[in-house]
């Protein structure tokens, strides 16, 4: 048996298990219905100008959210030990599909980061977040024997993830590049790296990104509109100060669902990037803080399943797969509030936009799939590991 498809055999779920996936599953339906709603009520208003239809945008979000419930039961169903035989493959494809779209790609505000014709497009930089961390998951688990050896481990990943994010930085998007990054090194750092290498090479992408995000004039007022937007209020600050209107606005409770006033034309991608803003003006800072809980316990039930995956790959998937949604979630809500930088990444499931929701849905059915196979979930249990091989890695 190769050590790319060697796993200690499926065992039968035990009740904890199952209700971590029942759990799982419950939470991705309310984040995917939140999102329909949501998306609804923040494009109406765009969707009626620009396409004669209130209901343009929602119906796209909906025919998304048919697929990836495909992409999710398949990936749920099928036994995620098989997607190791892939990894090296699909680390390649994103790479190719990464380089393809700087030339042929399509895109808006100076960022090329679609492949398509018409509507059929998408994004590879969300192929990348999942073909990222399948490979993360199967060289960490194959060279558990070697984690303080770095060429073994970190080097390999290291080499991987600048390609990625060197692609990615071209586009440009600096969003997507923190995910990757937050990816591949909370895996290392889970999968037994040693802690100090780790910050060293965290402390220079760090400081990578931040080179190429401030390089460009246009990009460095962009980036740094956050620190103040009122110096530049009708354009590079405009979008910080409409979305922090539209909260403030929102008070405790809302203006109810489809009274907000930002979607009339005042902020840009209310129903995209910045539809966690809509939220708050619609459903007040109790909505918004139901939103930021459902991530909480997003975070905490795929932590939960990671404990008591049955193996090592199975682990380690399901902190790359938590891992991805939670610093999305923070990147995106924090460049809303305006503690961050607007580096244009949705909210995981809730914002529109089909490749996100497509992907992270695929994503969401290989937690599931981690949580089927959990053999019960009793606190302070340690995961078996898989077979592995003793030779070099």
């Amino acid at each position: 048996m190769s050590r790319a498809t060697a796993h200690v055999p499926a065992p039968a779920p035990g009740a904890g298990g199952t209700r971590l996936f029942l759990t799982l599953a419950f939470l991705i339906a309310v984040f995917n219905l939140l999102g329909l709603v949501m998306v609804m009520s923040a494009s109406s208003v765009v969707a009626l100008d620009e396409y004669g239809s209130s209901w343009y945008f929602v119906q796209r979000q909906a025919a998304w959210a048919a697929v990836g419930t495909v992409a999710l039961v398949i990936t749920a169903k099928l036994d995620y030990h098989h997607w190791r035989r892939f990894a090296g493959p699909f680390v390649l494809v994103a790479l190719l599909l990464l380089t393809v779209v700087l030339p042929i790609g399509t895109g808006t505000r100076g960022a090329t980061r679609w492949i398509g014709v018409g509507p059929l497009t998408f994004q590879p930089s969300e192929l990348a977040k999942l073909a990222l961390l399948v490979w993360c998951a199967d060289l960490l688990a194959r060279r558990a024997a070697y984690t303080h050896n770095l060429r073994a481990t970190l080097r390999p990943v290291i080499v991987v993830l600048a390609a990625m994010a060197t692609l990615v930085m071209l586009e440009p998007n600096l969003g997507t590049t923190i995910v990757l990054a937050a990816i591949a090194l909370t895996m290392c750092y889970v999968g037994g790296v040693p802690l100090g290498p780790l910050a060293r090479w965290s402390a220079f992408g760090i400081g990578a990104a931040t080179a190429l995000a401030l390089a460009a004039p246009y990009r460095r007022a962009r980036v740094l509109a956050f620190l103040d937007p009122w110096a530049d209020p009708m354009d590079k600050g405009y979008q910080n100060i409409q979305s922090m209107v539209g909260l403030a606005e929102g008070g405790l409770i809302g203006k109810g669902l489809g009274a907000g006033t930002a979607k009339w034309g005042f902020l840009p991608l209310a129903h995209s990037d910045f539809i966690f803003a809509v939220i708050g003006e619609e459903l007040g800072l109790v909505g918004a803080t139901a939103v930021v809980g459902l991530f909480v316990l997003l975070a905490v039930v795929g932590i939960r399943i990671a404990l008591h995956a049955p193996d090592r790959f199975g682990l380690l998937l399901a902190v790359g797969v938590t891992s991805w949604y939670c610093v999305q979630a923070f990147v995106n809500i924090g460049a809303v509030i305006g503690i961050l930088p607007i580096t244009g990444v949705p909210l995981p499931f809730i914002s529109a936009g089909g490749s996100s929701l497509v992907f992270g849905m695929a994503g969401a059915g290989l937690l599931l799939s981690v949580a089927r196979q959990a053999p019960d979930a009793v606190p302070g249990a340690r995961p078996r590991e898989p077979a592995m091989s003793t030779s070099e890695p």
